[in-house]
């Protein structure tokens, strides 16, 4: 989807737009006097498709936590044992 935004807007949010252009492959049509003057967007090749069949060699390529994964375990079972009982009934009354 295309968006719009004035010339005035893209000029002060340039670094912006380009972040939103590059990493989210977001479109802008560029308005000058209330009148469409250019459209921008990823250039092509830019933006690397990903397919559904891709998650497991993704997933498999993420770091490991390892040891560091263990102990993080058992600290969010050490906060979880150490938590209040919640009172049933509305919290915020």
């Amino acid at each position: 989807m295309t968006q719009t935004i004035t010339v005035t807007d893209a000029v002060r949010n340039f670094s912006e737009l380009l972040n939103n252009i590059r990493y989210r492959g977001e479109r802008y049509t560029i308005l000058k006097g209330g009148k469409p003057a250019a459209t921008i967007g990823p250039a092509a090749g830019s933006m690397k498709e990903r397919k559904l069949s891709d998650l497991k060699e993704i997933v498999r390529n993420l770091p490991r936590l390892e040891d560091d994964g263990d102990a993080f375990a058992r600290d969010i079972a050490q906060a979880i044992a150490v938590q209040p009982p919640v009172s049933e009934g509305n919290p915020w009354a």
